[in-house]
């Protein structure tokens, strides 16, 4: 005969065994499930692999791939209609737009454009230095804008000084 207590004890191992496996599946899942990239991530990755074409023989197809990450990258994460559009009607949106983010980078940006124009439709050739300043241009477009702005109340708050707060406490 078996004891009274190996009925429930195996009972209580098997849903052990049960939810061990369960949460290991969860695990697992959740782990092979690749992260979803930021904005700003996509593009500095997008910028990345478009390195090869830093070469003045593939002037065009650089100045096309990086003038495309950027608009792009503006799209999505300033929600700015930037592509399908020419750099003059870009511009001269930005200069109505209410975000200050993007307004800031104003000039980076025909600058940055207007250099791309001439490569990709005017056939400007294009040296490597100037590729290469394109890119360290739309890299650090990206990286700048995506920085949250400064909080307003720590720019206006004046500095505390401790006797200012020794001051202010109850004696006792």
């Amino acid at each position: 005969m078996l004891p009274p207590w190996l009925i429930p004890a195996l009972l209580a191992g098997a849903a052990l065994l049960v939810l061990g496996g369960y949460a290991a599946w969860r695990r697992h899942r959740r782990s092979s499930r690749p992260r979803v990239l930021l904005p700003f991530e996509a593009a500095l990755q997008r910028l990345d692999d478009i390195r090869r074409l830093l070469d003045p023989a593939s002037a065009r197809e650089f100045s096309i791939a990086v003038s495309d990450i950027v608009r792009q990258y503006i799209e999505v994460q300033f929600m700015v209609t930037a592509t399908h559009r020419t750099t003059e009607e870009f511009l001269r949106d930005l200069l109505e737009t209410s975000n200050a983010a993007l307004a800031a980078h104003r000039n980076l940006l025909a600058e940055f454009l207007n250099q791309c124009d001439l490569a990709k439709f005017a056939g400007v050739s294009l040296s490597r230095q100037i590729l290469e300043s394109l890119h360290r241009s739309a890299h650090g477009f990206v990286t700048e804008s995506s920085k949250p702005p400064p909080a307003a109340d720590a720019r206006e708050a004046p500095p505390v000084r401790i006797k200012e707060v020794r001051d202010s406490l109850p004696s006792t």
